[in-house]
């Protein structure tokens, strides 16, 4: 059931294993600290359901005894979770200075033009999302990029984005 249902349906978008798994996080934590729990929450959440929508905010603010707004300002403080449904493969192009002095620019904008989308959309096919993002710790790799929050693609020319986005489609049977 999708989370579009479960609201229609005036069901919770979180589970009772998703919610056990909450409990598991809190016990790490002294009772009047179990806010502390809040990353590992939302790290649950996104990895069940690949975003995290507001209703899971609502239950992990309920859960943790915080208002929803504290569960909302982490959520969008960090880049690394989801704020709404992304493709497949999420495609993080670096754009800071050092990239940029190496051609991020250059880079996110190729995928623009390769993917037909522009940053911060999905493919029709919802294979990928393109996003920019802030630092990834490789400048001495640049331009780098990250797939799906795990792996670092470094010195990422325009064969080597061919290549990559060429792979991943293939991968799906889509090439």
């Amino acid at each position: 059931m999708s989370t579009e249902s479960n609201q229609a349906a005036g069901t919770s978008p979180v589970t009772e294993a998703t919610r056990a798994r909450f409990a598991r996080e809190v016990a790490k934590y002294p009772p009047e600290q179990k806010q502390s729990a809040v990353m590992a929450c939302l790290s649950i959440v996104q990895q069940e359901q690949g975003w995290v929508s507001a209703e899971s905010e609502v239950v992990i603010a309920e859960v943790l005894g915080m208002p929803q707004i504290a569960v909302h300002e982490v959520t969008t403080f960090y880049n690394m979770y989801n704020q709404q449904p992304l493709g497949k493969y999420k495609l993080n192009v670096c754009t800071n200075l050092p990239c940029q002095l190496r051609d991020g620019q250059k880079a996110l904008h190729h995928l623009e033009k390769k993917l037909g989308i522009a940053m911060g959309e999905t493919t029709p096919d919802g294979l990928f999302t393109l996003q920019q993002c802030e630092c990834l710790g490789a400048c001495a790799d640049a331009p780098v990029m990250l797939v799906n929050d795990r792996t670092m693609c470094s010195f990422m020319d325009n064969e080597k984005l061919d290549q990559l986005v060429d792979g991943l489609r293939q991968a799906e049977g889509q090439a």
